[in-house]
């Protein structure tokens, strides 16, 4: 059964996290006889590995080149073709990759959040159905902080010094204009009850006319 692809992208904090998870948690609930699986394009992050941690810091996360979008459209083509892969592991404390992978298995949907995923042309092939998380910056900005202060250990400092610099001028360079590629547009964030209800009997009814078919 060729598997729904599904992208959900949009700034950071903007909810997509949550929302890409419940999701996963409601059609493994609803249809456990579906394969799930969820993709973050952060787990893509170029190694900084082979670069002094200092200049690690300085590099533009939030910019597209950070991503190595090719290896993650590829991953989505040879999982389309049935075909397993050995997906990154990203250490987002030292801005570098971890030695082990992780294995995906194809599954009959593959949901993929991440920021940068509509700004990608070969990516966007990869996608049957594409969604924008449209979440006001100061929203996001404020999820972003608690995020990186507890998940990541960065200071308040750094956190606010990236916004300024990267983050929102990358948002209006390349997050924001990615918008006019999304299919629809959810607002409210991850918690948007109607809106998870939408796409999730979509993914059932879609999943399950395939396996009919």
């Amino acid at each position: 059964m060729q598997p729904f692809v599904i992208a959900i992208a949009g700034p950071s904090g903007s909810g997509k996290s949550l929302f890409a998870e419940t999701l996963c948690e409601e059609v493994r609930r609803d249809a456990p006889q579906l394969g799930v699986v969820l993709i973050k394009e952060d787990a893509y992050y170029r190694d900084q590995g082979q670069i002094p941690f200092e200049d690690r810091e300085k590099v533009n996360y939030d910019h597209p080149d950070a991503i190595e979008q090719d290896l993650l459209a590829r991953h989505l083509r040879e999982l389309s073709a049935g075909n397993a892969v050995e997906s990154p592991l990203y250490d987002y404390t030292i801005h570098s990759r971890q030695s082990e992978t992780v294995r995906i298995e194809p599954a009959a949907v593959i949901i993929v959040e991440g920021i940068l995923l509509l700004t990608d042309a070969a990516l966007r092939e990869a996608f049957d159905i594409k969604f924008y998380m449209d979440t006001p910056l100061d929203i996001c900005l404020l999820r972003r902080m608690a995020r990186d202060l507890k998940e990541r250990g960065r200071s308040l400092d750094s956190v606010t010094t990236q916004y300024q610099e990267t983050v929102r001028p990358m948002y209006h360079e390349f997050i924001r204009p990615s918008v006019r590629h999304a299919d629809m547009v959810i607002t409210r964030g991850g918690r948007n009850r109607v809106a998870l209800d939408v796409v999730r009997n979509m993914l059932l009814s879609v999943s399950n006319d395939e396996a009919k078919a």
